[in-house]
C-alpha cells in the first residue's frame, strides 16, 4: 500500500489532518524519507533518516499517533510539547490525539522543526560506541 492509499482509506477529517502533518514532517526535516511500514503491529507512515527510524504517523481505531524519537531522547523537548499540547496523550516517544483540536498545526510545525534539529543518526552512533566500551 502506498502512503496516498493509506491516507485515502481514512475518514475525511483524519485524512486531512494526517496529510497536513505528513507535509509538515517532510518540510521540517528534509533528510527524512517516508515509506509505509509496520511498527508495534500497526501499519503506518514511517520516516527514516540514514536508515534510522525518526518518526511514525498512524491512524489507529480510536486515535491517531505521531511517534517522534527526538522527544524520546530529549526530556526537555518532551516536556515543552506536553505542555503546549494539553489535549494530546503523551507517551515516552509518541503523541496520541483524537482530532485537530488536540494537535494544532502551528504547534506541530514547531515540534517538527525542533525535532529536525536533533541528529538521530549521530545519537545512535554515540549510543553504539558507549555500549561497545562497556
Amino acid at each position: 500500500m502506498s502512503i496516498e492509499q493509506y491516507l485515502e482509506k481514512q475518514v475525511p477529517e483524519r485524512a486531512k489532518l494526517l496529510r497536513d502533518i505528513h507535509a509538515i514532517i517532510l518540510k521540517a526535516d528534509k533528510k527524512a524519507v517516508a515509506e509505509m511500514g509496520k511498527m508495534m503491529g500497526a501499519e503506518m507512515i514511517i520516516y527514516k533518516t540514514g536508515g534510522i527510524f525518526n518518526y511514525g504517523l498512524a491512524s489507529m481505531k480510536d486515535y491517531m499517533s505521531l511517534h517522534a524519537m527526538p522527544i524520546y531522547g530529549s526530556p526537555k523537548l518532551h516536556e515543552k510539547y506536553r505542555l503546549l499540547l494539553p489535549d494530546a496523550n503523551f507517551q515516552k516517544g509518541c503523541i496520541n490525539f483524537k482530532d485537530a483540536k488536540a494537535m494544532p498545526l502551528k504547534i506541530v510545525k514547531s515540534l517538527m522543526e525542533d525535532c529536525a534539529k536533533i541528529d538521530m543518526v549521530a545519537l545512535m552512533e554515540e549510543a553504539r560506541k558507549a555500549r561497545k566500551k562497556k
